[in-house]
């Protein structure tokens, strides 16, 4: 890969505009991908809390989790419940619990399994050493500036 700056220039460089750039590409990308099978990136975080949930979480627990993943809001958290439940993907029993369907457990593995092939084409060329180092360091960028991330 040819980098845009040279080491000593990228050590200019600001943080805020590439972590931005960086955070554009993936999620566009990710977001272009799973629309290509027929969901959003929102419609996706809920099959994955529904089916890798170890004990059965109620629609709200999920909704106050997810709602903050990139601003995503709670208004728009509902009606992608919501829309995981009209396309037959979940169903919501009396007491809260959000549990996969047949039909959404296949379109969870169908879906897994993107964000697998997503994951090893983000990460081409990255070892896992860098990949922790870089984790570290935008965490470490969040403390500096006193932000918060979702789990905090």
């Amino acid at each position: 890969m040819e980098y845009s700056h040279t080491d000593a220039e990228l050590i200019q460089q600001p943080i805020g505009y590439w972590s931005w750039a960086a955070y554009k590409a993936v999620v566009n990308r990710t977001r272009a991908a799973l629309a290509e099978i027929g969901t959003t990136q929102p419609q996706w975080w809920t099959l994955a809390q529904v089916a890798r949930a170890d004990t059965p979480k109620t629609r709200a627990e999920i909704s106050r989790l997810l709602r903050n993943y990139l601003d995503t809001g709670p208004e728009t958290m509902e009606a992608e419940i919501d829309a995981t439940i009209t396309r037959g993907w979940t169903v919501q029993t009396a007491d809260g619990l959000l549990a996969l369907t047949p039909e959404g457990s296949a379109f969870y593995e169908k879906a897994a399994a993107l964000q697998s092939d997503l994951w090893t084409e983000r990460h081409a060329g990255i070892s896992d050493e860098e990949y922790l180092t870089t984790m570290k360091v935008l965490q470490r960028f969040i403390h500096n500036t006193g932000g918060r991330a979702w789990h905090h």
